[in-house]
């Protein structure tokens, strides 16, 4: 791939669009300055609500081939940066016994006891404590693992909370590389900070701003065109490489990056080679080696819209499979549904 990729297209409505001026409503000049209508609901053959947002499609070679929205301004991709800060870990001397290990790093888990209890064994290696994570207590997302601890008398816990795979990562790192577990997860600490670099150099922008994400670690901020770039540089790398090797484990393991039935691991299983990593907020981003890579923000900050619209952008990319399908149909289950029986459907009209 193109060590610079090529500019996105100017002209909206064909392909490409040419970012709004933020400073027209008052944003701070660069600032993410929205999107367009991507997605529809209907019910009962009426419109019953839309979603905007934008989203750009890279060829395999790197080149912007269509986009919607402001694909050029920064957003937070939350939970989506998640694989670089991974990559990022293993080029600071994190070794790892198996590569399921370096997939719960990458995951945002839903608390199951497959990830709960990898975590636990990862953090025993490294003679840590569970108290150690930074990231605050949770309950398991998944319904099944949240009844579970209920009724067995537990309560929240930082080892349940989704990202406290990234958490463990980060603090064997610091004791890979020889830097202190204390405040790990501040912006300035030596690991907080060589992870910027390193999302910087994947993505091939700087990140416009630095925040406190939902685990208490940093959120870096960069384009939709950075994060398809990055997640296209992690799928076609060479092999042995950091950022391939985080790929590899991504997709041999999808379960523990997200989890059981979940959208992710589905699209993952239902596409060879696929890689996807979805972050709060609306985004998903997802690659695939020899095609291309794909990013998405819902404006909202919804997850409906998502599949269906990376169904429409994968297709671009001469990508298909039952799997798109699937998973576009599941959005209409969250509202879509009466007497049992489907009444509309949530649908790209991008």
């Amino acid at each position: 791939m193109a060590e610079r990729l090529s500019a996105i297209p100017a002209q909206a409505g064909s392909g490409g669009v040419a970012a709004p001026d933020p400073a027209a409503d008052g944003r701070a000049p660069g600032g993410y300055a929205g999107g367009e209508l991507l997605a529809e609901v209907t019910r009962s053959g009426f419109v019953e609500s839309y979603h905007r947002g934008s989203v750009v499609v890279l060829s395999a070679t790197g080149e912007a081939v269509a986009a919607a929205g402001d694909v050029t301004g920064p957003i937070y991709p939350r939970s989506s940066n998640k694989p670089m800060q991974a990559t990022g870990m293993l080029k600071a001397g994190l070794a790892l016994a198996e590569p399921a290990q370096l997939a719960l790093v990458s995951a945002s888990h839903h608390g199951e006891p497959m990830h709960v209890d990898l975590a636990r064994t990862m953090l025993r290696g490294g003679g840590l404590p569970e108290q150690a994570l930074a990231c605050p207590p949770d309950l398991p997302l998944a319904e099944a693992a949240r009844r579970d601890v209920i009724l067995g008398g537990g309560g929240p816990s930082r080892i349940y909370m989704n990202c406290s795979g990234k958490h463990t990562g980060m603090l064997l790192t610091c004791l890979a590389a020889g830097w202190p577990i204390e405040g790990y997860h501040r912006p300035d600490h030596p690991l907080q900070r060589h992870l910027r670099s390193v999302v910087e150099e994947m993505s091939g922008e700087p990140a416009a701003a630095v925040g406190v994400d939902g685990c208490g670690a940093p959120v870096l901020a960069i384009s939709l065109y950075a994060l398809a770039t990055a997640y296209l540089r992690l799928v076609q790398g060479q092999p042995g490489t950091a950022g391939r090797t985080v790929a590899d484990a991504m997709r041999a393991y999808p379960e523990l990056v997200s989890g059981t039935g979940a959208d992710d691991a589905r699209l993952m299983r239902g596409v060879p080679g696929l890689l996807a990593k979805g972050g709060a907020e609306g985004v998903l981003a997802v690659a695939v080696p020899g095609a291309g890579a794909v990013a998405i923000k819902i404006d909202d900050g919804s997850r409906r819209a998502r599949f269906p619209v990376v169904a429409s952008a994968l297709r671009r990319l001469g990508v298909d499979a039952p799997i798109l399908d699937e998973l576009a149909g599941d959005a209409e289950g969250v509202i879509q549904r009466g007497r049992g029986e489907p009444v509309g459907v949530v649908r790209a009209i991008w």
